[in-house]
């Protein structure tokens, strides 16, 4: 076993675990606080005086389409399933994962662009793996 190879083996096993590295890590950790911070937003409206709850709803909606801009900005430097390290286009999938903060506080935007994020990293997945079938024959 060369280097290159026990790198990546290396490298894949991080992926598929923790946080692991790279812009692994960038989209989990978006995920991990983007998603999860609707509860303490939550919170923060109840307390703020009545004339605050919007801005501080304006201003989480503006987090999720922040994360959401980081997905495509990740799936834009690694555009190629091929070129990609492991397990990223399964991170890219889950920025789906934001419709359901944006359901919750009714911010229809994230309700569309989430679940079509999804499934368009399914399809670029799909045309490339059908692409490479083809390829090969």
């Amino acid at each position: 076993m060369d280097l290159n190879s026990a790198h990546r083996i290396v490298e894949a096993e991080a992926g598929r675990t923790g946080l692991g590295t790279g812009p692994n890590r960038r989209l989990r950790l978006t995920l991990i606080i983007g998603m999860p911070l609707f509860l303490p937003v939550l919170g923060i409206m109840i307390l703020v005086p009545k004339s605050l709850m919007n801005d501080v709803l304006y201003v989480y909606e503006a987090g999720i389409i922040g994360c959401l801009l980081h997905y495509v900005w990740v799936f834009a430097k690694y555009p190629r399933y091929a070129g990609r390290p492991p397990y990223l286009t399964r991170d890219l999938a889950m920025g789906g994962g934001f419709f359901l903060p944006s359901l919750f506080f009714g911010f229809w935007p994230g309700m569309i662009a989430a679940p079509a994020w999804a499934l368009f990293v399914g399809a670029a997945y799909a045309v490339e793996v059908t692409r490479g079938r083809n390829d090969h024959r």
